[in-house]
């Protein structure tokens, strides 16, 4: 089984020694592959992933995923196996730091966007509500101004992946916290912040790791204010579609 590009939701937190050698950051040529997704595209750009972004297989997905970002294998089957092949809805829009595909090329970095995003990013150290304040923004400008503006269901539970990949990917699983400066080298450069002293995390990332970091994001993109914490009684798919039902059928 192959797909060509896998939208998934890619990540780690530091922990040790350096980044495995082996794996230098090579910038894509001419000829090389790259989709919307940016942790991907990082992956392949340290050689993890073909360095050409294509043919992408089950196996070189699992192994890519545990190596350089440390989740649990059966995690990375599970995120191939329900993974989107790039995007379904090319007008959709999605939390990433791309402009609408309605307004020109979706698979590279768009610095004007990215401005947009981070100015709700007010602190050093970004959390559950920052992340999830840029989220909304970021929907709210494209339901604005994109004339093919297209949110789905589906979309909406994409997209609180990708608000959470930061965070699993460099941050703090349990605070639900991440430090700022890495997230922008990691989206500016689409290359591994180790030179910033990120290494890869010590223990897995797992299935819980990510469904209760979605969670904490869904509730803190509630607008409603209570005397006490908004609790979102919705379930939500996780990032690339990965159905509640799909991951209770293989427990």
């Amino acid at each position: 089984m192959k797909l060509t590009t896998l939208q998934v939701l890619l990540g780690a937190t530091s922990a040790a020694a350096q980044f495995p050698e082996g794996h230098p950051w090579v910038a894509p040529g001419p000829d090389d592959f790259r989709g919307p997704c940016p942790m991907l595209n990082t992956l392949a750009n340290h050689g993890f992933l073909p360095h050409d972004g294509r043919d992408i297989t089950k196996e070189v997905t699992v192994n890519a995923v545990a190596s350089a970002l440390n989740f649990e294998p059966a995690l990375g089957e599970v995120l191939f196996e329900n993974a989107l092949v790039a995007n379904p809805e090319p007008n959709a829009t999605f939390f990433t730091l791309r402009t609408d595909a309605a307004f020109g090329n979706n698979h590279i970095f768009n610095q004007t966007v990215f401005d947009e995003t981070r100015v709700y990013w007010t602190g050093p150290i970004l959390d559950a509500n920052m992340l999830a304040n840029s989220k909304i923004a970021r929907q709210l400008s494209s339901k604005a101004f994109n004339p093919n503006y297209t949110f789905t269901a589906t979309m909406d539970a994409f997209s609180y992946g990708e608000v959470g990949a930061p965070v699993v990917a460099f941050g703090d699983v349990d605070a639900v916290t991440v430090n700022r400066t890495l997230v922008e080298y990691f989206f500016q450069n689409e290359r591994l912040p180790s030179e910033l002293g990120w290494s890869v995390r010590t223990d897995p990332v797992t299935l819980g790791d990510i469904l209760r970091i979605t969670q904490v994001l869904t509730n803190a993109t509630s607008l409603i204010t209570t005397a006490e914490p908004v609790i979102s009684t919705r379930r939500r798919d996780l990032h690339a579609g990965i159905r509640l039902r799909n991951i209770i059928g293989r427990k």
